[in-house]
């Protein structure tokens, strides 16, 4: 139960003055002339003017409201480590019993979760917390962390009530972290690229070698090795393996003994590129599927294109000397000897052999296939005559024998069982409804995989791999027939452009790859194979827990599957035949930046509040109950601030001067007045 008086004037405050100065100025007239009565009539005046402030009584019944205490629970992945997370649920529990029975507040527990690339953002949580709660009963924040946090209080942020930090590391502790400082985004296949790493270690480092080894892999290969110096930036030369996406990781020994190993890691993604993709293009005649491969090939701004038609083979010498002519000279032993090795893919337009270039020329070719070059024969009738290439050194790398037939009759091209699964041919455009080929030459499969097929299920268009090198026989000239909108036409610059980057080793056109993909659900797996069922994927985390993930085919080929996760990191995927690398946020985390317990970070709210910070490691501090304005921590001890907080119930008020009262009083004083006034007179 609680009283109190207010005034609740019936006039307004400026007139009430001005009754109260003139009831001054009449006492003053009254007692300068010496009249009777005049403190008698002063009186009654004051009276009156004092029931016009209408005093009132009020009367408050009232609840206590318990204390709050804010108890902020680091859950991030830096205090997970074993000894912190051992130490935050010891002191929490034991918290929580002190309060509530020693105190009887109510325990609010905020847990601080990992917000992945924000790291902990531990005071975006409190200002949530505290928006749901009466200031009014928030007696103290204690928050169990290792002090790492990576938000920042808001401007004007506090409130009145100390904030306490209970670290849950220990103060000895060290780390050693690797860093890249400085990487490229793309690399040139078959040049170097220079990565700049870092080594720091912080902490009570006590270490005697100022170097430490880092192993370096590419696609989770087995890694090389290099041994750098500590705590200075270090330039390494590195090489793209492949065309694509080239994922590196950096790993440096650990240190016996440091906090965590997380951070030990570093991980950078570059995109191979070829500087220049070279095809030489050598049309034996000219006919209207030149003109198709020269446009496709040039429209390609990747593509350098060197185009020679032979027009003036060795029967048609007629004297005039080379020099006279207007026609270029076919530089065969430049291209086909001494710069063969700078094309990416060499294309045999109807080209037949004609004595232009002798047999040594095309044993090199063969050679430079098996070194990892790729030709493509596009065959007209000559691949059915006596001058076929198939009858020269190249018969090796060609995976059809022509029959000497060609077939002169319309047919539809169609994928194979075979080419819907490969990536040249699958889900390819309209499919099945292709306007037809005029030609076809009569091939016997002699080994590859043949993707198109023609008239009478033969092969129309074959793939080989030779040694490390790639070859591709399409046996028939008319392709130029789609290009021409021929019966509706077909996708002949899709396929065709497939099939020259297939053939220069295209990443995106492997046909057995396992590639992972960023979604907002999780990581999309996608495992192409020309098999018709796949093996399970083993996806380890950064953590170390693999779990398997089964695919699903959702096209012919293609197998995907969608793997959740809270990590972020390097993680490795493998089903046995391949194994990828593939990353969610960065290698090391914002978590394990800087994963050294301090009270740096917090230091400027703990000092305003004059809350107080403690390391677990020492022991659990006490509690006690102080006073707001007073210093809330002391050697081995914490303070709460009781904040007295309740509820009205019920009010009661009632005027202290009721009118009846007043006017009895008035009227008491004014009879009093007069007769004193009337015994003058007497």
């Amino acid at each position: 139960m609680s009283y109190s008086v207010f005034l609740d004037p019936l006039l307004p405050l400026p007139v009430w003055i001005g009754l109260l100065v003139i009831c001054a100025l009449a006492g003053g007239l009254g007692l300068l002339r010496g009249l009777r009565g005049w403190a008698w009539r002063m009186a009654a005046f004051l009276l009156l003017l004092g029931a016009l402030l209408n005093p009132q009584l009020l009367r408050e019944e009232r609840i206590l409201k318990p204390d709050i205490v804010l108890l902020l629970k680091d859950q991030t992945a830096s205090n997970r480590l074993a000894g912190r997370i051992a130490r935050l649920e010891a002191a929490e529990t034991v918290l929580e019993q002190t309060l509530q029975r020693q105190f009887g507040a109510e325990v609010r527990k905020i847990s601080i979760e990992d917000r992945k690339e924000e790291g902990t953002a531990l005071f975006a949580a409190l200002r949530e917390a505290l928006a749901q709660e009466p200031a009014g009963q928030i007696a103290a924040v204690i928050a169990l962390s290792d002090g790492q946090v990576h938000d920042r209080p808001l401007p004007g942020f506090s409130f009145p009530a100390p904030f306490h930090l209970l670290l849950t590391g220990e103060k000895d502790e060290f780390d050693r972290k690797l860093e890249i400082k400085n990487a490229p985004a793309f690399a040139i296949l078959g040049e170097p690229v220079t990565v700049t790493l870092k080594i720091e270690e912080s902490g009570a480092v006590t270490r005697a070698d100022p170097r430490a080894d880092v192993f370096i892999s590419v696609d989770g290969a087995p890694p090389t090795q290099f041994n750098l110096p500590v705590g200075t930036e270090v330039d390494v030369e590195l090489s793209a393996l492949h065309g694509g996406e080239n994922i590196f990781e950096f790993r440096v020994e650990p240190l016996a003994g440091e906090v965590s190993e997380s951070n030990n890691a570093a991980m950078l993604s570059v995109n191979g590129v070829r500087e220049r993709l070279r095809v030489l293009l050598v049309s034996g005649e000219p006919h209207p599927g030149t003109r198709t491969w020269r446009n496709l090939l040039k429209s390609d701004s990747s593509v350098d294109l060197v185009h020679f038609t032979i027009l003036r083979p060795p029967e048609k010498q007629d004297g005039v000397p080379v020099d006279e002519l207007s026609l270029i000279a076919f530089p065969t032993r430049q291209l086909f000897l001494e710069k063969i090795d700078d094309f990416d893919l060499i294309i045999f337009d109807r080209y037949k052999r004609r004595g232009i270039l002798p047999p040594a020329y095309l044993q090199n070719i063969v050679r430079y296939v098996g070194d990892g070059g790729a030709v493509l024969v596009a065959a007209g009738p000559e691949y059915a005559s006596a001058n076929s290439l198939f009858r020269s050194p190249l018969q090796p790398i060609l995976p059809g024998a022509p029959t000497a037939q060609v077939i002169e009759n319309g047919f539809l091209p169609a994928l194979t069982e075979f080419g819907q699964r490969h990536p040249v041919t699958a889900q390819l455009p309209e499919t099945g409804d292709w306007g037809r080929w005029m030609r076809q030459i009569e091939l016997l499969p002699l080994e590859g995989d043949v993707i198109l097929k023609g008239v009478q299920d033969l092969p129309l268009l074959t793939l080989n791999r030779f040694k490390a090198g790639r070859v591709a026989l399409l046996a028939s000239d008319h392709a130029w027939l789609w290009d021409r909108n021929f019966e509706g036409g077909g996708p002949q610059q899709e396929l065709l452009r497939r099939l020259a980057h297939w053939l220069m080793s295209e990443p995106e056109l492997e046909e057995e790859a396992l590639r992972a993909e960023q979604m907002e659900e999780g990581v999309l797996i996608t495992r192409r194979s020309l098999n018709a069922v796949v093996d399970p994927v083993e996806v380890v985390a950064p953590s170390g827990i693999s779990q398997k993930l089964s695919l699903e085919e959702r096209a012919p080929g293609q197998f995907q599957g969608l793997y959740k996760n809270t990590q972020t990191g390097l993680f490795k995927m493998s089903d046995g035949a391949l194994t990828r690398a593939f990353a969610i946020g960065n290698a090391t985390p914002k978590e394990f930046e800087n994963p050294l317990s301090t009270a740096s970070l917090m230091m400027p709210i703990i000092q305003e509040s004059s809350g107080g910070i403690f390391w677990l490691q020492e022991g659990l501090p006490r509690v006690r109950a102080v006073n707001i304005g007073r210093a809330a921590a002391g050697r081995g001890w914490l303070g709460i601030t009781p904040r007295q907080a309740y509820e009205n119930v019920q009010l009661s008020q009632f005027s202290l001067v009721p009118g009846w009262l007043a006017a009895f009083l008035v009227s008491l004083i004014g009879v009093l007045a007069w007769l004193r006034e009337g015994r003058k007179r007497v």
